[in-house]
């Protein structure tokens, strides 16, 4: 890889991780004046025009002719993965904190793992089921405060830890369903499907209401939402040009650590005291943020190095 690919890609993931990192953020700012499924559908309606004006003057919208029943049939089911991804993350901010938030969603990535063994039949291997037992303790130490029902609101933040996970499974399944249809659409038109169908869906279930009730800073708020998906999704797509996969998946997996980081800086700046509070963490808790962050980035460069050395192994043998 030149120098020029290397800035390129770092700038572009870079841009992806920090919008990213500071979404939760905004999503929980809006709860206090708009609701989950209004706000999604917002965002979907600006990113719809937005892909539609793209994709017109790329010429790709033609792609669309020559899906099957089939094919419609699986873009119906992506779109109302990705619409339960959207809305139950925002709904999950009620009861967590960003941070802790975007930590939870890293089990998307082993979501996707057991899909790929479930529908293109992938071989689940030992380095994956060791970083999901990994995972799996990481989060324990975490929220392990939270394990007696007895106490306080426990029950909702583990309420709020299960939105979190509907949320991870969604977007999982929302993206083994776009892997189904690449051969035949581009990622861009999928999106563009899923958001002309999420704004007919919800349009029945917005509150009107809500939007002119708004004032403008709740405006920027919801405005920053729905520019959020489009600037992230676009920078992670040019990242994925310039840098391989092996590079991308761990550098995605710093998100949470931004997430924290943008939280604390809110609470020491005293922006929105009402809402932000800061994160109270013991040594153990910190220690469950590493492993947590330290078992995804291992699945994505273990793995391939794994299958790497199989694949020389096999070479020089043939030979």
């Amino acid at each position: 890889m030149n120098l020029r690919y290397f800035r390129l890609g770092l700038f572009f993931a870079s841009i992806a991780v920090l919008f990213w990192g500071v979404l939760p953020i905004a999503l929980k700012l809006s709860a206090s004046f708009i609701d989950p499924v209004s706000l999604t559908w917002f965002r979907f309606i600006v990113a719809l025009v937005i892909s539609v004006f793209v994709q017109y003057y790329a010429g790709k919208l033609n792609e669309f002719r020559q899906l099957t029943i089939r094919d419609w049939l699986i873009l119906f089911m992506t779109a109302i993965f990705s619409i339960g991804n959207y809305i139950s993350i925002v709904y999950s901010l009620e009861y967590l904190s960003p941070g802790e938030a975007q930590l939870n969603f890293q089990t998307a990535p082993f979501f996707l793992a057991l899909g790929g063994v479930i529908l293109f039949k992938e071989r689940l291997r030992w380095i994956q089921l060791v970083c999901f037992a990994t995972l799996a303790v990481g989060m324990i130490m975490f929220f392990y405060q939270h394990l007696d029902f007895s106490k306080g609101n426990n029950h909702l933040i583990w309420f709020g830890i299960l939105l979190v996970q509907f949320s991870a499974l969604s977007w999982s399944c929302f993206a083994l369903m776009q892997k189904l249809m690449s051969n035949k659409l581009s990622p861009n038109n999928t999106l563009l499907f899923v958001y002309g169908f999420g704004t007919l869906a919800m349009l029945p279930f917005i509150s009107t209401q809500s939007f002119s009730q708004m004032l403008l800073t709740d405006w920027y708020v919801a405005l920053f939402c729905a520019l959020n998906t489009v600037i992230a999704y676009g920078c992670f797509a040019q990242a994925m040009r310039y840098w391989a996969a092996s590079q991308v998946g761990p550098m995605l997996a710093l998100t949470p650590i931004f997430s924290f980081l943008a939280t604390w800086l809110v609470v020491k700046w005293a922006w929105w005291p009402d809402i932000f509070s800061s994160d109270d963490l013991d040594l153990i808790a910190i220690l469950g943020i590493i492993m947590v962050i330290t078992s995804v980035i291992a699945m994505q460069l273990l793995v391939r190095f794994y299958c790497a050395r199989l694949t020389t192994k096999s070479v020089a043998e043939a030979v």
